[in-house]
């Protein structure tokens, strides 16, 4: 046994032959959270996965101990650590997205702790190269991160002057090469006096095609970052002798989200934090040509404030649920906005993560972890989850991530985010006031908790703890629904997009699931992408999300902000055609229970072909469910494109998703 490995392989070996997750929850887990084994030639299998998270846990963990003087139980941890393990590997709880994928691996190594964290926010307030270039080199890592539009009117742009010839710039085969490069670029436009022309060599960057051990994916070579360089110089040229206004700073972030999702199998996750009073920010989708170029690469929402009038800015998001609302104010002031005020205000925050569920300062980044509280049967039980949960979160908190500033700052604040998901079907199955129990309870034992555990580690205590993220993917392997949102309906089509590379469509096909050429974005006689249909049946279910209100979600999420949540609730409303009237109304009324809110159109499934989420009747279910049989996934092969890496924050509701 390794060193590195706290759990025993024949303890591990045990749970080989447990499978306790869908075939669209394991097929999820096969693309995106599964590593490739490259000295076996062959893939990680879930209790695997487990093992390493765990093992990298505890290492982290000790390593803190040792370096810091601090006790170490080798016993205790082991029974701990073995814990951990039974109640990841069976979803009771689960690390994020980026955990699962990194945690124990070399990544985490090689790149720092940022690899394990899911969102940052990046201020522009100073509108220094160095603040696009910070973001852009967080993006490359995986993390999803928020900015805003402060440094607006800050920084004039100055095209480089051709008397002042040319600079060579060589640029190297990493991470930090691509971002120096942009950084570079960027300052021969925006500071003082004559620049020369930068010029870059691409002649170091690795070709297109090959695979990328550590942090996964393949390489795509240097066409997107000669990309982003031309437009970069495409859009300050554009600003040439004028000031830098909130459309260059978007359009500029927009441009860098572009590059990394083209630059390699990793996702982009932004949100931009604009002013209320900001007509250019405001109208920025408006041009549905740059929308599909690069401006439907962040969510856009206002830096509200309580007694705004929303009138204005309303109709927008009526018309295509943006702007959102993010009120700072309240972000700083509270934690559980319960009536009471926070014991250690975040008077330092500076906005938000994609998603929006946790309060941030400026370059802090922070991990979150998932708890399903529908899969327990016991309160009790559920407080033991909370306990190996935070445990894990807390330990994030202690790895390097690589950024000095950052590093500060989550050192002090050590910043969390314990996370609830399948809320509705929780409520469901143990009643909503015996929940409301379940939330105020778990939030006192991890109040205490902390305390224990952070003067054993000799840290400070979390200044926040406890959020409600959006889920995503990783609700599909525990089968349940992601945060707070509700189901789609009880029985339903779930489509999953894959190329016609996957080593997984053979298999699906031949356990006789619906396969069909996808109809967008390619040529239907040689399509590059298909579509497999996965019938699905929610458990608990009472209500899907075409049959809840507008009030009642805004309900489920105040009560999530009071009674769990000391960071935010992220939630996506949607509405139904009639309800947009009352869209202002309803600001009104929870701009003092809630953070932050985000709307979205209730759009009909007839409205386009192959939708992501089709409802389908309890008879078509059985029907479609009779047709296919049991199938072995190819766990014997290597994935190289690993084309789903998880994203910032791990879910398609930070990202503006296309039929």
């Amino acid at each position: 046994m390794s060193m590195h490995q706290i759990l025993h392989p024949k303890f591990v070996e045990q749970f080989a032959k447990v499978r306790n997750m869908t075939l669209l929850g394991e097929v999820t887990y096969w693309r995106t959270y599964s590593r490739n084994m490259w000295e076996e030639g062959r893939k990680e299998q879930w209790h695997e996965t487990v093992a390493r998270v765990v093992n990298g846990v505890f290492y982290h963990l000790r390593l803190h101990c040792q370096m810091n003087n601090r006790t170490w139980d080798a016993t205790r941890a082991e029974r701990t650590a073995q814990e951990m393990f039974r109640r990841i590997v069976t979803f009771k709880f689960t690390p994020p997205g980026r955990g699962l994928f990194a945690m124990g691996s070399e990544a985490v190594f090689s790149h720092g702790g940022a690899v394990l964290n899911n969102c940052a926010f990046v201020s522009t307030r100073n509108m220094v190269p160095e603040t696009f270039s910070k973001m852009m080199d967080m993006t490359m890592l995986g993390v999803g991160v928020g900015f805003d539009t402060k440094g607006a009117g800050k920084v004039r742009i100055t095209s480089p002057k051709e008397s002042a010839g040319i600079s060579l710039h060589i640029i190297p085969d990493t991470r930090e090469g691509w971002v120096e490069s942009v950084c570079t670029l960027l300052y021969s436009y925006m500071s003082e006096g004559e620049h020369p022309t930068v010029q870059f060599d691409y002649s170091k960057i690795r070709s297109a095609g090959v695979p990328i051990k550590r942090f996964g994916g393949v390489s795509s070579g240097p066409e997107p970052l000669k990309r982003l360089h031309d437009s970069i110089r495409v859009l300050c040229n554009t600003y040439n002798l004028k000031q830098a206004d909130s459309t260059f700073i978007v359009d500029l972030c927009n441009l860098v989200g572009r590059c990394v999702v083209s630059g390699n199998v990793r996702r982009s996750a932004q949100i931009a934090l604009g002013d209320a009073s900001d007509k250019p920010f405001l109208n920025l989708k408006m041009d549905s040509s740059k929308v599909a170029e690069y401006r439907s690469f962040s969510n856009n929402s206002i830096l509200a404030h309580v007694g705004m009038d929303y009138k204005d800015v309303v109709p927008m998001t009526a018309h295509n649920g943006e702007p959102g609302y993010f009120w700072l104010d309240n972000a700083r002031m509270f934690g559980r906005m319960n009536g009471q005020t926070s014991s250690r205000t975040d008077f330092l925050a500076m906005g938000t993560n994609p998603c929006s569920e946790q309060t941030l300062e400026d370059e802090e980044l922070c991990c979150l972890v998932e708890t399903y509280p529908s899969r327990h049967e016991t309160l009790d039980d559920y407080l033991h989850t909370l306990k190996l949960a935070y445990l894990y979160a807390k330990t994030v908190t202690l790895v390097k991530t690589g950024f000095d500033k950052t590093d500060e700052i989550i050192a002090r604040n050590r910043r969390i985010g314990t996370s609830m998901s399948g809320v509705v079907q929780a409520i469901e199955k143990h009643g909503a006031a015996n929940f409301i129990r379940w939330c105020s309870r778990g939030y006192d034992f991890l109040t205490g908790l902390d305390a224990s555990y952070s003067d054993w580690l000799g840290v400070p205590e979390s200044i926040k703890r406890t959020s409600v993220k959006p889920s995503g993917t990783v609700s599909i392997l525990a089968n349940v629904s992601p945060g707070i949102h509700y189901p789609h309906s009880q029985y339903y089509i779930r489509r999953v997009r894959f190329s016609r590379n996957s080593p997984l469509l053979y298999h699906l096909i031949q356990g006789g699931y619906k396969v069909v050429p996808d109809i967008y974005g390619q040529n239907p006689a040689d399509p590059d992408t298909y579509v497999v249909e996965f019938p699905i049946h929610e458990p608990y279910f009472k209500k899907g999300k075409q049959q809840a209100s507008m009030w009642e979600q805004l309900a489920l999420a105040e009560l999530m902000q009071k009674y769990w949540a000391d960071n935010q609730v992220s939630v996506t409303v949607n509405f139904k055609t009639e309800e947009a009237r009352d869209i202002a109304l309803a600001l009104e009324i929870y701009q003092t229970k809630l953070k932050s809110v985000s709307f979205l159109p209730n759009m009909s499934e007839e409205h386009y072909a192959l939708m992501p989420y089709e409802s389908i009747s309890r008879d078509r279910y059985g029907e479609i469910l009779s047709k296919t049989r049991d199938i072995q996934l190819p766990y014997n092969t290597l994935d190289l494109r690993q084309e789903d890496l998880p994203k910032g924050c791990d879910t398609d509701s930070c990202e503006l998703s296309k039929p």
